[in-house]
Parts: structure tokens; C-alpha cells; sequence
């Protein structure tokens, strides 16, 4: 029975760290097991994080640079985690910067060939670009994960940055971006004092507003059919201009938000096959959480903390191991594609 230890890098839309995971997974005959044996979240440096949120509107220099550098950050990072750990692999998602698949590519940052040299051991990076040259949305990726990793569900929900689902039936697995996540929750509980909205204790004590949560639940996006994907340019030129009018309390429109995120979602699973497994660092969210419960007449399962906070870096970890082992890591059902893709590109550390 073949084993394998990768280590699962992710970085987020919501820039909340740098997930890493290092995880054991197990091969026999097509099914899929696995253990995540060590698992951190690490912020990011005040000053790497602000060049992160706001290189999309700088030069290429600067991108390249930045892309470098969070290679190298990545990089040291990962040596320092796994100091007397073995690691066949690292599997790095890197930092998302530009995702325009109607234009042709979609951007992660982060050097994996600086990621190999700095730690020695074979690294895998932009998962995302033969789905895209294949016509895909070269997201989301997670789907396939999901089923080979929890074959006992048919739904899932990840509250990140951006808000996604998949869903399993008989037909075939689909999945897709559905709305806003952390991203706006995030951005307006610091102009409420604090990092993000613990527990959703802000949004709790306040009423939404109906005219805002009516402009959240018409824009454009939410008219399309999947497959489709949202990119942080998309927070930014439709979502910061309705959510930013600061004539209305910060706590309603976080709460405003919180509704419009419940709502969609609860629309998004009404195809739902049984109990929905929720991940993601909204999950953490209990008001968010109440609800996406009160709208939808799903049961929403809560896993470990481990699964809820580290469930796409295991995921990219295997997507990795798929990759080294030649073997379809991109679906076509979920992305649009032409067909499935192996994708990756692998960087040798010597």
C-alpha cells in the first residue's frame, strides 16, 4: 500500500497566513486515507501581507520581486517546520494575485523553484494553469480532494476569503464560487477595531440593511450559471464600493454581509445531498454559521479543528502527490474544461 508525506502549503484570499500541513496519505486500490501529523497557521510579516493586498495595482517589477520573496518566505518557513520531519514533497498553492480565466491565466506568486532550493525536497506549484489552458476556470480545485479524502459526504461549504461549494451526485461532482466571504467580513471588522469579527459578535448585535443586502444579492455574478470563480479584483471593483459607505454602521453592514453570504449559500445548496461538512476559517463564525442554518434546510457538519482549518492545505498536499504520480488533480465537471487536467508545475531541488 503506497504512503506518502507531503507537506500542503495554502495561502488565502482573506490573508489570514500561510497554512501549512504536513500530511501521510495511503493508496489501496483507488481509495484514499490519510493523517495530518503537524499543522500550523503562520501570519504574515505586517509588511509582506500589506505588499501582498495591494501588488495587484503596482508594477511587474514589483510582482516579480514579491513573487521572489514570498518564495523565499515560504521557503524558510517550510524548512524551519519540518526540522526533523521526512517530507517526500511540498505542494504549494502559492498567493493568488490575478485570476481573469476569460483572459487566459489565473496568478499564484511564490516561487517553487525558490521553495526546492531552500529546503531540498521536490516542490509542486501553479496547479492552476494547464486546467486554464484547457479552458477551464482553473478553479476551484478542492472537489477532487474532497471525494477521494471524504468519501461519506456529498456536500461541502468552505468559508474562506471567498465562499464555495461542491456538490456530489450521481451525475458527477460540481463545483463553484458562490459569493464573498472573509474578504468583506475581514475588511470591515478593522474598521471596527479588530482583525475579524470573533464568533460574529459585532454582526449578532445588529439589523441588516435591505437596501444593501438587495445591491450584495443583484450583482452580476450571482445571475451566472457554473462553472464560475471570483478572483480578489472582483471584491474590489463590485463588493468594497456597496459595503464601504460608511453613512451606515460598520456592525450593520457587517451584519448585512453576514445575511448575504447566508443567503446565497443557502441558495447554492438546495441541490444538497445530505449533511453539508463547513470548513474554512469562517467556520470559526458561529453567528455566520446560525445563519446559513436558518436559510438552508440542510444539517451542517462541523469537523475537527484540524479539517476546519487546514482542510485545503491537505487537500493541495494530495493534489500534489496526484501530480507527481501523473494522475488527473483538476476535474472538468467543476471547472468547465475541456477535460481533466494533471497540473503543476514540479520544481526539482537540485
Amino acid at each position: 500500500m503506497p504512503t506518502y508525506r507531503a507537506l500542503g502549503i495554502m495561502s488565502g484570499s482573506s490573508l489570514d497566513g500561510l497554512d501549512l500541513a504536513l500530511c501521510a496519505f495511503h493508496e489501496h486500490r483507488g481509495r484514499w486515507s490519510f493523517e495530518i501529523q503537524k499543522a500550523r497557521t503562520l501570519p504574515y510579516p505586517v509588511a509582506l501581507r500589506n505588499q501582498l493586498m495591494h501588488v495587484m495595482h503596482g508594477s511587474a517589477v514589483q510582482l516579480a520581486q514579491l513573487d521572489a520573496d514570498l518564495g523565499q518566505f515560504i521557503g524558510q518557513a517550510s524548512k524551519r517546520f519540518l526540522r526533523g520531519e521526512k517530507a517526500d514533497l511540498i505542494a504549494s498553492h502559492g498567493h493568488t494575485i490575478f485570476h481573469q480565466p476569460k483572459l487566459g491565466f489565473s496568478t499564484q506568486i511564490g516561487s517553487g523553484a525558490r521553495i526546492a532550493a531552500i529546503t531540498g525536497i521536490t516542490t509542486v506549484c501553479d496547479f492552476r494553469s494547464a486546467d486554464i489552458a484547457a479552458g477551464g476556470q482553473g478553479a476551484p480545485l478542492v472537489p477532487l480532494g474532497e471525494k477521494l479524502l471524504f468519501p461519506d459526504y456529498k456536500a461541502f461549504v468552505n468559508l474562506g476569503g471567498i465562499c464555495n461549494i461542491s456538490l456530489h451526485g450521481p451525475k458527477g461532482i460540481t463545483g463553484y464560487d458562490v459569493c464573498i466571504g472573509n474578504q468583506a467580513l475581514n475588511h470591515l471588522a478593522v474598521e471596527a477595531g479588530q482583525p475579524f469579527d470573533r464568533n460574529g459578535d459585532v454582526a449578532r448585535g445588529s439589523h441588516f440593511d435591505a437596501e444593501l443586502l438587495s445591491d450584495l444579492n443583484r450583482l452580476p455574478f450571482h445571475q451566472q450559471r457554473p462553472p464560475k470563480s471570483l478572483g480578489r479584483e472582483w471584491f474590489e471593483e463590485s463588493v468594497l464600493p456597496l459595503i464601504n459607505n460608511r453613512d451606515q454602521p460598520v456592525g450593520k453592514r457587517l451584519r448585512t454581509v453576514v445575511e448575504h453570504i447566508a443567503w446565497q449559500l443557502s441558495e447554492a445548496l438546495k441541490k444538497a445531498d445530505g449533511p453539508v461538512l463547513v470548513t474554512g476559517g469562517g467556520a470559526h463564525n458561529r453567528y455566520l454559521v446560525e445563519r446559513i442554518a436558518n436559510h438552508s434546510h440542510t444539517v451542517l457538519v462541523l469537523p475537527p479543528r484540524s479539517i476546519i482549518d487546514f482542510k485545503e492545505a491537505l487537500v493541495f498536499a494530495l493534489l500534489g502527490v496526484l501530480r507527481m504520480r501523473s494522475e488527473a488533480n483538476a476535474l472538468a465537471s467543476v471547472t468547465g474544461a475541456k477535460r481533466d487536467t494533471v497540473g503543476g508545475a514540479v520544481h526539482a531541488p537540485y
